[in-house]
């Protein structure tokens, strides 16, 4: 059993992982600022609080062996929460758990993957996307600029499709490579497993069914 803190803990990817990681017979430390939805459970220890604050991070990740970071916003618009985010947990890693695995869920399109994706998500990304995503590569920058054990995870569109437990990972960026929708639930799959045992560190895997 392992102590495993996921931060933006409340919906999507990261209530999924909290799930996960609990099925698979791990103690979790959950952060966030909506707690409702999170389940009852003995090995769930749920904290109220922000991301973007040193303090509440570094409350939520003492004593864990691995952090996974999957904040979002539904909002399209220009934000800061990224970065902002990253700054705050980077500083708490560092006051409190350097050693611990650090997994960021971020997005294929975000940092150098932006140049490797097809027509249609580049043509998405510059109407809609843009700015989110320029603050989810301000947001890899800060992490993969620290010296904490880091793992930067970008999947490709998210669905609420089942879990199929049967997607591909890449590590590297090639001409040509398609990555298209991955479930919501292989995500967290992928995220608590590396939080577990990570095998990719200081490195940028793509994700995608």
């Amino acid at each position: 059993m392992k102590q495993i803190t996921i931060i933006g803990a409340s919906r999507g990817v990261g209530l999924l992982a909290v799930k996960q990681a609990l099925k698979n017979g791990n103690r979790v430390v959950a952060l966030s600022q909506n707690l409702d939805t999170l389940p009852d459970d003995a090995n769930l220890t749920k904290i109220k609080g922000s991301a973007t604050n040193v303090a509440d991070v570094r409350n939520a990740i003492a004593g864990s062996d691995g952090i996974i970071v999957a904040i979002g916003t539904v909002s399209t618009k220009a934000t800061t929460l990224y970065s902002d985010a990253a700054r705050a947990i980077v500083q708490a890693c560092k006051d409190t758990n350097a050693e611990a695995p650090l997994i960021v869920l971020t997005g294929f399109g975000s940092g150098e993957s932006g140049k490797y994706q097809g027509i249609v998500m580049k043509i998405l990304f510059s109407l809609v996307l843009k700015k989110v995503y320029e603050n989810k590569t301000e947001m890899e920058k800060i992490v993969a600029a620290s010296d904490l054990n880091w793992e930067i995870v970008r999947p490709g569109r998210l669905t609420d499709k089942p879990s199929s437990g049967n997607y591909r990972q890449y590590t590297t960026l090639e001409s040509g490579m398609k990555i298209g929708s991955i479930a919501r639930g292989d995500v967290a799959h992928f995220l608590v497993a590396q939080a577990e045992h990570a095998t990719a560190l200081k490195q940028y895997v793509s994700l995608t069914s």
